[in-house]
C-alpha cells in the first residue's frame, strides 16, 4: 500500500461581530470550487510550520498565528485516489484583515502562477466547500457545522 501523502489544512477565523472563515476560489476555475488553505508538507518541515506557509503562498497573509491541530483526515485525493494525510488546523488572523483581495501564488509549486479571490464567510457557512473540506469545523466550536449537514 502507498504511503499517504501528509498534508495541512487552514481553518483560518477573523472575528469581527461575528466569526468568519477565510476561504478562496480559483479565477477562471469555478470547477475547483471554495476551498480553504491547504497543501503538501514538505521534507523536514513541521506541521504547523507548513500550515502557515500555505496560508501565505495561497492567500498572501503573513498574520495568521496557530490556535491548534483540530483534526487528522485520512482520505483519498478526490481526482487521483492516491491516499492522503491532513491535519487540520484552526488559525486566526486580526479583525482588520482585508475584506476580500485577490493573490496570485508565487514559488515552484503546482499552484504557482494561479490567482485565487481571496474572501471571508460567515460562520456557520451555509453551503460546504469543495472536497468537504469544512467537516471538521465544529471540533474548532459546535455551532460552526455548516447549515446543509444539520439535516443529515
Amino acid at each position: 500500500m502507498d504511503q499517504p501523502r501528509i498534508r495541512v489544512a487552514a481553518y483560518v477565523v477573523r472575528q469581527r461581530a461575528a466569526p468568519e472563515l477565510l476561504v478562496f476560489d480559483h479565477v477562471g476555475m469555478p470547477e475547483a470550487g471554495t476551498q480553504v488553505p491547504a497543501g503538501g508538507v514538505g521534507a523536514g518541515e513541521g506541521l504547523e510550520e507548513a500550515v502557515l506557509r500555505e496560508v501565505a503562498e495561497e492567500t498572501g497573509l503573513s498574520t495568521a498565528t496557530v490556535v491548534g491541530r483540530v483534526a487528522v483526515e485520512d482520505k483519498p485525493h478526490p481526482d487521483t485516489g492516491q491516499p492522503r494525510r491532513t491535519s487540520f488546523f484552526s488559525l486566526r488572523v486580526p479583525a482588520d484583515t482585508p475584506e476580500v483581495w485577490e493573490h496570485r501564488v508565487h514559488g515552484d509549486g503546482g499552484d504557482a502562477g494561479l490567482v485565487f479571490r481571496c474572501r471571508f464567510l460567515a460562520l456557520p457557512l451555509r453551503e460546504p466547500l469543495a472536497d468537504d473540506q469544512d467537516v471538521w469545523l465544529d471540533r474548532v466550536d459546535p455551532r460552526w457545522t455548516t447549515v446543509t449537514r444539520k439535516h443529515r
